[in-house]
């Protein structure tokens, strides 16, 4: 009985515990998208219990010293629009792991606008698939990877460590 018992509780603490993310190209793969109310920076309940996930995985993974959160979107609007609203999200995802104890110099806050889809945004289903937040891995034990700027090539939306 006891043996059983313990078994139980042991499986039990085994699935309470969040899975960390898998990398793949460089990339954090979430169970789920973080997401944020239409047309605005404010994550959802749904988008922060998906951050929890990057949180556990820099949490575990302190050899990450600096993770570039990227922010992507459909071509439904201007441009510059569009651009200052991925830099936005960027930076708020960076905000709430900052507020949930990450340190923020492990963060950078890109926004990359339309200009990298994943699909055509001819359709609502790709439009969709194309507002997205990345987490790419940037440097490992304070060096950079791949000889790739921090950025990564689209535009640093401010110093995450600076309360604006």
């Amino acid at each position: 009985m006891r043996s059983t018992l313990l078994f139980f509780l042991l499986f039990c603490v085994a699935n309470v515990k969040a899975q960390l993310p898998k990398i793949e190209n460089n990339q954090l793969v979430l169970d789920n998208p973080v997401t944020f109310k239409t047309g605005t920076n404010e994550l959802t309940n749904e988008g922060k219990e998906a951050l929890k996930q990057v949180k556990d995985f820099l949490v575990a993974k302190d050899y990450v010293t600096l993770l570039r959160i990227e922010g992507h979107s459909d071509n439904g609007s201007k441009e510059a629009d569009v651009q200052k609203l991925t830099e936005q999200r960027a930076t708020a995802v960076c905000r709430w792991l900052v507020s949930n104890g990450i340190d923020c110099k492990r963060l950078i806050a890109v926004g990359f606008g339309s200009s990298k889809p994943v699909e055509s945004n001819d359709t609502p289903i790709g439009k969709a698939a194309n507002r997205r937040v990345v987490f790419a891995l940037a440097a490992l034990n304070g060096r950079m990877i791949g000889g790739m700027p921090a950025d990564g090539g689209g535009m640093a939306a401010g110093d995450v460590c600076k309360n604006e």
